[in-house]
C-alpha cells in the first residue's frame, strides 16, 4: 500500500490534540505578558524623562524632592549613575535611546524651555524650545529625531526637534498635560492626561508626521500616565485616576486598546521607556509614587499574541494537514468560516436607523419606529447580549450618517420625520453619557454614509434628497469642511473606515455595484460588487477600507472585502434594508440590527468569523 509521504512527498505531522484556534487560547492566556521586578533605582524620584529599551534605559531629571539632575543608566538588571543634567528640573519631556537622548521643557520652580542632549557620556545645552511648559508627552529615536507635544499650562502645541532647531508644527486636538506618549518623530501616540481635574482624559491621538488624529480611547481616563512603544503598537501603564493611582495596563494594537497584566503596584509619575528599542513588548517602568516615592524598577515582557496579531498566536495554520493519535482522525486545518447568529432584541422595532461600536459595545441611535410610524431620538446601548435605552438625542432623527465607538459617537444628516424633509442638518455627538449638538453640515442631507474612529474624526459622503450628492465633508468636532467629492453621486450606500481611510459601496440611484476608497484626500473607483445594491443602510458594513463587510439591503447577501476583490459570504438569516450595521475597524465580528420590510425589525443578529476552522478528512 503507498505511503501518503510517498504519494505527497512528505510526512503527515502526528498530534495527540488538535491545535487550539485563537479565540480559545486568547481565553485562556489572554495577552499573556508580565510585569516583573527590576534593579533598583539609586535614587527615589518620580516626574523623570525616560527613553532606551529595557536591556538598555536612561532616566533623567525628575523630583526626589527637590528637583534633580540626577541621571541613570539601566543594563537590564541595575542602575548606575552617570553624569548630571545641566538644569535641574521634573516634568520633563524626553525620548530617544541610552546613547541618543534628547530632553525639554520642565518644571523647577516654574516652566523651563531649557533642552539638552545627551550623547552616550555627556549633556549638552541646546537651543531653546519655543513653548515654556512641563508634563507634556514626547517621543523620538535619537537626538536628531524628537517630538514633543501637549503639557502645562494645558497646551496642544507640538515642536519637533531635527538636531539643530525646533518647530512649531501642527497642534494636538486637545489641550492637555501629564499625557502618555510614545513613538517616532513621524509617528507617535499621545494619550490620556489631565485638562483641569478628574475626570481624567482617555483620549488618544495619533500623529502621523502632519497632524494629529483623534482614535478610539483608553479604557481607563488617567493622568501621570507612562507609555513604550509605536503609534501602531503601544502600551500605556499606571498612573492616576479616581481614586489615585492604578496598576492598569494597556496594549495599543493600531485600532483599540486592550486591557493585559497590571503592573504589581499601583502608581503614577514614573518613567517609561522611549526609543528605538522600546515596544509593547518588552519595557521598563521606574520610579514613581505609591503613594510615598519609590526606586521600584518593573520590567514588561510580552510573549504571547500582540492584540491585531491573532491569526499568529495559535500554532493552528490554515493549510495544515495532520493526524490526531487520540482521536484516529486526519485533519485539516482551514480558515474561519463567518456566521451570523440571533442577538438581543432592540426596545422599540424600527428602520432608517442610525449606529457605531461593536458586537459587545453597540450603538443603536433614531430611526422610524412601528407602530406610530414616527421619527424618534431614542437611543440603545448593547453589551454583546442586550439592549439597554440610553440618553434621547437633542432631536428625531433617521436615515442620517454615523460613526464612532460606544463612548465617542456622531449622528450626521438625515431627517426629522418619515418624510423627505426637514433635514438634520446639526450634527448630534455621544459622549458614552449624553448626547450634544455639534457642527451643521455645510449641505444637509439625507441618507448620507459616514466613516470615522471618534466624535472628532469623521466624514461622511453621498446623500440626497433634494438631488443626488457626490458631496463629502469632513469633520473635527467642531466644524464640517467641504474635501473632494465621490466620483459617481448617490445615496443608500454601505461603509465604513476612518477619516482618512473610507470605503464607499453600492447605493442609488440607480442600484449600483459601484465601489469608491478614500485615502483622505481623493475617492478612487475600485473593483466593484459583486451585486449591486441599495438599502444597504445607511450604513450597511463593518470593517476598514481594506477588510470590510457589506451586509444585506436589496437584494438579500453579504459580501466580503479584502483590499482587492468581493466574495460572497453567508446571508444575513433574516433579509432587510435600512437596518444598521456596526464592527468599527473589524470584519471578525460586528452587528446588524432593525431594518424593513415586512415589519419594523427590532431583532438584532450577530456576526462572528473565527480565525480557524479544523475538519476532519474523510474519505467521501
Amino acid at each position: 500500500m503507498s505511503e501518503y509521504k510517498g504519494i505527497k512527498g512528505f510526512q503527515v505531522q502526528t498530534r495527540t490534540t488538535d491545535p487550539v484556534p485563537f479565540a480559545q487560547e486568547l481565553a485562556d492566556n489572554p495577552y499573556a505578558g508580565a510585569w516583573s521586578s527590576g534593579g533598583a533605582l539609586n535614587q527615589a524620584k518620580i516626574e523623570m524623562a525616560g527613553g532606551g529599551s529595557q536591556t538598555a534605559g536612561i532616566v533623567a531629571g525628575g523630583d526626589t524632592p527637590p528637583q534633580t539632575v540626577n541621571t541613570e543608566l539601566y543594563n537590564g538588571s541595575s542602575w548606575t549613575e552617570t553624569t548630571n543634567l545641566n538644569t535641574a528640573r521634573a516634568l520633563l519631556m524626553g525620548a530617544g535611546s541610552q546613547t541618543s537622548f534628547v530632553v525639554g521643557g520642565g518644571y523647577a520652580g516654574s516652566g523651563s524651555p531649557a533642552s539638552e542632549t545627551w550623547d552616550g557620556s555627556s549633556w549638552t545645552e541646546i537651543t531653546e524650545m519655543n513653548t515654556v511648559r512641563w508634563a507634556g508627552g514626547s517621543a523620538g529615536a535619537d537626538t536628531e529625531s524628537f517630538i514633543a507635544f501637549g503639557g502645562n499650562p494645558n497646551t496642544t502645541a507640538t515642536e519637533t526637534w531635527n538636531g539643530s532647531a525646533w518647530t512649531e508644527v501642527n497642534d494636538m486636538n486637545l489641550a492637555r498635560h501629564a499625557l502618555g506618549g510614545s513613538g517616532s518623530q513621524t509617528a507617535a501616540i499621545g494619550f490620556g492626561g489631565n485638562v483641569s481635574g478628574p475626570p481624567y482624559k482617555s483620549e488618544t491621538e495619533v500623529w502621523n508626521g502632519s497632524s494629529w488624529t483623534e482614535v478610539n480611547d483608553l479604557n481607563t481616563g488617567r493622568t501621570d500616565v507612562s507609555g513604550a512603544g509605536s503609534s501602531t503598537a503601544a502600551l500605556a501603564f499606571g498612573g492616576t485616576i479616581t481614586p489615585p493611582r492604578t496598576a492598569k495596563t494597556e496594549s495599543w494594537d493600531g485600532s483599540s486598546w486592550t486591557e493585559v497584566a497590571d503592573l504589581a503596584t499601583d502608581k503614577s509619575s514614573g518613567a517609561g521607556q522611549r526609543g528605538t528599542s522600546a515596544s509593547n513588548t518588552s519595557t521598563l517602568y521606574a520610579g514613581g509614587k505609591i503613594p510615598s516615592y519609590t526606586t521600584q524598577t518593573e520590567e514588561w515582557s510580552f510573549s504571547g499574541v500582540q492584540p491585531g496579531d491573532e491569526a499568529s498566536y495559535s500554532d493552528a495554520i490554515v493549510g495544515d494537514f495532520y493526524y490526531n493519535s487520540t482521536t484516529g482522525q486526519f485533519k485539516n486545518v482551514g480558515a474561519g468560516v463567518g456566521s451570523w447568529s440571533s442577538g438581543g432584541t432592540l426596545n422599540g422595532g424600527r428602520y432608517g436607523i442610525m449606529g457605531a461600536g461593536s458586537l459587545t459595545a453597540g450603538l443603536a441611535m433614531g430611526g422610524t419606529f412601528q407602530p406610530s410610524d414616527t421619527t424618534k431620538n431614542t437611543a440603545e446601548t448593547y453589551d454583546g447580549t442586550s439592549w439597554t435605552n440610553a440618553p434621547t438625542m437633542p432631536g428625531n432623527r433617521r436615515n442620517a450618517g454615523s460613526w464612532g465607538v460606544q463612548t465617542s459617537a456622531v449622528v450626521a444628516g438625515g431627517s426629522t420625520s418619515p418624510g423627505a424633509t426637514p433635514l438634520g442638518g446639526t450634527a448630534f455627538e455621544f459622549d458614552g453619557s449624553s448626547f450634544s449638538n455639534g457642527g451643521s453640515l455645510n449641505t444637509a442631507r439625507r441618507f448620507n454614509t459616514a466613516a470615522g474612529a471618534s466624535s472628532t474624526a469623521g466624514i461622511t459622503w453621498g446623500g440626497g434628497d433634494p438631488g443626488t450628492h457626490a458631496l463629502t465633508e469632513s469633520y473635527d468636532g467642531s466644524s464640517w469642511t467641504e474635501v473632494n467629492d465621490l466620483n459617481t453621486a448617490r445615496w443608500y450606500m454601505a461603509g465604513n473606515g476612518t477619516q482618512t481611510a473610507a470605503i464607499a459601496a453600492g447605493g442609488s440611484p440607480p442600484t449600483t455595484a459601484n465601489v469608491e476608497l478614500w485615502d483622505g484626500t481623493n475617492w478612487t473607483e475600485t473593483t466593484n460588487l459583486n451585486t449591486a445594491r441599495n438599502f444597504s443602510g445607511p450604513a450597511g458594513g463593518m470593517g476598514s477600507s481594506t477588510a470590510a463587510i457589506v451586509v444585506s439591503g436589496s437584494p438579500n447577501n453579504v459580501e466580503s472585502w479584502d483590499g482587492t476583490s468581493w466574495t460572497e459570504i453567508a446571508d444575513l438569516g433574516t433579509g432587510r434594508g435600512q437596518g444598521h450595521t456596526v464592527g468599527y475597524a473589524s470584519t471578525s465580528t460586528g452587528l446588524y440590527f432593525g431594518g424593513t420590510p415586512n415589519s419594523y425589525a427590532t431583532y438584532t443578529e450577530e456576526w462572528d468569523q473565527p480565525s480557524f476552522q479544523i475538519k476532519a478528512v474523510t474519505t467521501s
